[in-house]
């Protein structure tokens, strides 16, 4: 009984302590390098006609950008996760829409910018590209998001170009 009631208090004590010192398990400069997408947006196309609606939320204590993405007619929606990983220093973002599509990618901010990009996949032509999404903070709070498709870090297509404004 002695022994059980020891065992009890160390583990308690262990658990405890630890719980303690991992509080706030995403609270690092890096975990914030994205917090410039965070709200809720109205998002136009480079010519200025209306792309869609897009709300970003940080949750899980911090941890994750959860995006919510509805295209302008409504039947367009997506879903995608972002979130900073230690382990390998970089973003995460993985993306699901309601086509079935899904899209991961990997990357970091660099001043303004936050840039992620795929893993090369092979195109019906043969070819192997990259997607390259980058997100940049405006000066006037407004983001543009630009997504290009990549060969041999050339642009050979824009699947995207969106510019972001707050609807808070």
């Amino acid at each position: 009984m002695k022994y059980s009631i020891l065992i009890v208090i160390f583990l308690t004590a262990g658990f405890g302590s630890l719980a303690q010192s991992s509080e706030c398990n995403c609270c690092s400069e890096n975990h914030d390098d994205f917090d410039f997408w965070e709200g809720k947006w109205e998002v136009t196309n480079k010519d200025g006609t209306f792309a869609g609606k897009n709300t970003i939320v940080k949750m899980q204590d911090g941890c994750v950008l959860t995006e919510n993405w509805i295209g302008a007619k409504g039947q367009y929606t997506g879903t995608s996760l972002n979130f900073y990983n230690d382990k390998t220093g970089q973003w995460e973002q993985l993306w699901v829409d309601n086509s079935g599509s899904h899209l991961k990618l990997t990357g970091n901010r660099i001043e303004n910018q936050m840039i992620m990009k795929s893993l090369p996949f092979e195109h019906k032509d043969g070819k192997k590209y990259v997607n390259k999404i980058t997100w940049t903070l405006n000066k006037d709070g407004t983001v543009r998001q630009l997504w290009e498709i990549m060969d041999n870090g050339t642009a050979v297509n824009v699947a995207f170009d969106g510019l972001y404004k707050k609807l808070d």
